[in-house]
């Protein structure tokens, strides 16, 4: 028994054996080693090149632009240098009118027939410019005209309703008269035009299409030119320019490059109704006649001879006398060439037909026809002296009259 207990003791510890199977254990060559990898391996890394590529294409504009947003800075500013002489010379023109220069806008009443309420509904825009310094705007006729009422709005964007002082449909020059308690605009400096020459720089500021205090630039591209106006009468001796005029321009100021007022510009030529590089504008020296006589008497008053002529009978009656001139056929009564002494046409006892004087002069204007004679007298004023010559009885003579208004 203690034998079997000691066996099974043995056996009862006893552990079974591992059982080990023999190894060799060997290094592989170099060459082996080193070898290419397998095929699927080299696809599966070209295969991932295409799918960045093409995502790398596909997102590249998001990329880039993200990548802009992220460096984005003020760029560095280059140094400009000095204005150009003329640049410096068209601001200073511009800075020192447009202050004087005013936007119009009118407006007419419109019943309704239902309720028969009246309410005021915009017409029209143009543009105008101060005269001097009691508030008076001058502007065209053709914008105020058929108008209930006129506003006026300065370049500080102050606002007055305008009362129309005077207007000249033959001119299409008006007048209207502004309220301004202080700091008035001050008036446009004031040129001449009887000067002027083809190729003289010139700028316009008007409100084009309601686009206020609007600069344009050109040159004068002829003189002494004739159009008709929007209500039929021909309006003479305007300043062509191709400054660009547009509809808005009317009434604003024509301005030479010393900064003077040498027209008010009035109209243009286009098929469209839209800019076609030919306007047209008033001369100032017109306008300075004509403008005085709207504000002191609310109407263009003309000086008149008080004579009746005609054309036509003149032409056949000189053409048998030999001399040139316009016939007088008759003097009325009172009138300026009546206290003058001219004589008219008559009959004598006998029954025959004694020419009147014949008007070959008016100051220093040749005197050929009626149209000759009115433009000589629009050029004097109420009061003015001048000497007339007529040819009367086979000789010349000079006989001085005072202009005044006749009917």
């Amino acid at each position: 028994m203690p034998g079997i207990i000691r066996g099974a003791e043995r056996l009862a510890v006893a552990e079974p054996r591992s059982i080990r199977y023999p190894c060799i254990f060997f290094r592989l060559p170099r060459s082996l080693a080193t070898r290419p990898q397998p095929p699927f391996r080299l696809i599966r890394l070209v295969l991932w090149l295409l799918v960045a590529i093409v995502v790398y294409i596909v997102f590249q504009p998001d990329i880039d632009r993200w990548l802009v947003t992220r460096q984005a800075e003020p760029r560095a500013i280059q140094a400009r240098g000095d204005l150009a002489a003329d640049e410096q010379a068209t601001i200073e023109v511009f800075e020192g009118v447009s202050p004087s220069v005013v936007y119009i806008t009118t407006v007419e009443r419109v019943v309704n027939l239902w309720t028969r309420n009246v309410t005021q509904v915009p017409r029209g825009t143009g543009s105008g410019f101060m005269w001097d310094e009691h508030g008076h705007v001058v502007t065209n006729y053709h914008v105020l005209e058929d108008a209930e009422a006129a506003y006026v709005r300065l370049a500080d964007e102050r606002a007055y309703e305008a009362v129309l002082v005077g207007a000249s449909r033959e001119h299409d020059l008006a007048v209207l008269r502004i309220h301004v308690g202080f700091d008035r605009p001050p008036p446009v400096p004031l040129g001449e035009s009887h000067n002027l020459r083809v190729g003289q720089k010139v700028f316009a500021i008007g409100n084009p299409f309601g686009l206020d205090r609007t600069l344009t630039t050109g040159v004068i591209s002829a003189l002494d030119r004739s159009i008709q106006g929007e209500g039929g009468n021909l309006i003479e001796h305007l300043i062509q320019t191709d400054a660009a005029i547009n509809p808005g321009n009317s009434g604003g100021p024509l301005i030479d490059s010393a900064g003077r007022l040498i027209g008010i510009n009035t109209a243009i030529y286009s098929p469209s109704g839209a800019y076609a590089g030919v306007g047209f504008a008033v001369p100032v020296d017109t306008v300075n006649r004509v403008v005085p006589k709207l504000i002191a008497f609310g109407r263009h008053v003309t000086p008149s001879l008080g004579i009746v002529a005609d054309s036509d009978i003149s032409e056949r009656v000189t053409a048998r006398m030999g001399v040139q001139g316009l016939l007088i056929l008759r003097v009325e009564e009172g009138s300026p060439a009546d206290k003058a002494g001219l004589r008219g046409t008559f009959v004598n006892r006998e029954g025959d037909v004694v020419p009147g004087d014949v008007i070959q002069a008016l100051g220093d204007i040749q005197v050929r026809d009626i149209d000759d004679l009115t433009d000589g007298i629009e050029g004097y004023d109420i009061g003015d002296r001048l000497e007339i010559t007529v040819h009367r009885e086979g000789s010349t003579q000079r006989l001085p009259l005072v202009l005044h208004p006749w009917r």
